[in-house]
């Protein structure tokens, strides 16, 4: 499947030297998995984790989830051995932290070659160069690091999270501009199914792709909310039909439930549709 139409609603932070863990993802009805050897690792583990998950996904069972791996910054003790092990691992993508500008990204790419890139966009300076950033020719990702951002920038927590809009915005824009994928950063209260919910209708309403989810018991609350409703997919298809009737009518407008249907309305609604069949793909 084209990584820029397969769905991405849920993406799922899984420690790189749980063995357990590993098992266990295999089976849960995500999109995506970002297979951490960084923060969800500990020092004296780091070096071993890297084994364990390259066993892991050599014997495979991960279906049709894009499989990504984070690895430690290249400016610590383990990042460098963290690329060259990535490069023989069967991962769909590398994700590196705390990119602030190409250079970090090309970086990499001496390491890791023409493997696909994904960027943790969750510093200030990361913000200010977020179009640079995406338009790099390895990019296929940007992931919200919303945790490091929010402590870098010494805001407070609000539920709607105003402080960070500025940075969401901008790496917004500067994915859409190049194409990319963006997922919206983690919900760390994993236990709040409703404030969970929230933030996902608030993300998608933005136009992130998806989130990213620390817990299991996140993943039905995400895939719900990224996934197209039963009402904009009946929507979608009135649109259509309604616009392509007009068409062979020889009448430039439609209209549906009382509002005009346009050829942007078209485009979007059938992007919707291609959403919807990509997931029941996905989910078969």
């Amino acid at each position: 499947m084209d990584p820029r139409t397969r769905p991405y609603r849920s993406v799922l932070y899984i420690p790189g030297s749980k063995p357990r863990a590993l098992e266990k993802a295999r089976g849960l009805p995500v999109d995506a998995i970002i297979f951490d050897l960084e923060d969800a690792v500990s020092a004296d583990e780091k070096v071993n984790a890297r084994d364990t998950l390259g066993a892991a996904l050599a014997e495979g069972g991960y279906g049709a989830r894009m499989k990504i791996v984070r690895i430690n910054g290249l400016d610590t003790t383990w990042g460098r051995s963290d690329a060259e092990a990535v490069t023989k691992m069967a991962c769909d993508a590398v994700l590196v932290p705390k990119v602030s500008s190409p250079d970090d990204l090309n970086a990499l790419a001496a390491i890791t070659g023409d493997l696909p890139i994904w960027a943790m966009m969750e510093t200030p300076r990361g913000m200010l160069n977020a179009a640079a950033i995406a338009a790099h020719p390895l990019l296929q990702g940007m992931v919200m690091g919303t945790n490091d951002l929010a402590k870098e920038l010494q805001v407070r927590f609000r539920p709607d999270r105003l402080p960070l809009m500025a940075g969401l915005g901008q790496c917004l824009l500067a994915a859409k501009a190049e194409g990319i994928i963006i997922v919206d950063g983690v919900y760390n209260a994993f236990k709040d199914a409703e404030g969970l919910a929230a933030e996902c209708e608030q993300g998608r309403d933005m136009g992130f792709d998806g989130k990213t989810l620390i817990h299991p018991a996140q993943v039905d609350v995400a895939n719900a909310a990224f996934a197209p409703s039963e009402a904009e997919i009946d929507l979608s298809r009135r649109q259509i039909a309604a616009f392509e009737e007009a068409e062979a009518a020889g009448q430039g407008v439609a209209v549906v439930d009382g509002k005009i249907v346009e050829n942007l309305h078209v485009a979007t609604a059938r992007e919707i549709l291609a959403k919807a069949d990509a997931i029941a793909a996905v989910s078969a």
